[in-house]
């Protein structure tokens, strides 16, 4: 049975309409377009960094904005609610500066694939998972253990 052309234009109406499980998308801004207390958060995170840029994103319903940074030649992104409240900090580490639990956890979980990057998760000042960059085949994917290596009880 072929889909009538009233039921392909409703398809597309509603698919433009109720825009389902879309990731969120980053709108790169200038220092000057946050507001006030973000500008103040970022600064404060940018002090001893180079600043890298800004962006805003809406995020599960959510509006938060993002400073990245360099630090000490690592880099390191900051998600800052509008309020100013900190979200979240994403920090690169280097593997072999991790502990011996973490860093195990990580290759073990990566196998065979090479790890290409690793970041601390912290929310709410508290370290809550570690994060890998994998390539495994060609293909790239993240993986995560715990603050401690262990499993996680969902991602992060």
């Amino acid at each position: 049975m072929k889909p009538t052309e009233w039921q392909v234009c409703a398809a597309l109406l509603c698919s433009c309409i109720f825009p389902v499980g879309l990731p969120a998308q980053e709108k790169h801004l200038k220092k000057s377009d946050l507001p006030a207390a973000v500008q103040k958060v970022a600064d404060q995170q940018s002090q001893g960094a180079t600043v890298r840029g800004y962006a805003s994103e809406t995020e599960d319903g959510k509006l938060q904005y993002e400073v990245s940074l360099t630090v000490n030649g690592h880099t390191k992104a900051v998600a800052i609610a509008p309020d100013g409240a900190i979200n979240e900090i994403e920090e690169q580490v280097f593997l072999e500066k991790l502990p011996s639990s973490v860093r195990d956890a990580l290759q073990k979980k990566a196998a065979p694939g090479k790890i290409l990057k690793v970041e601390s998760l912290t929310k709410h000042d508290r370290l809550v998972a570690y994060e890998a960059q994998v390539t495994a085949g060609g293909k790239k994917s993240e993986i995560q253990v715990g603050p401690d290596g262990g499993a996680l009880a969902h991602p992060e």
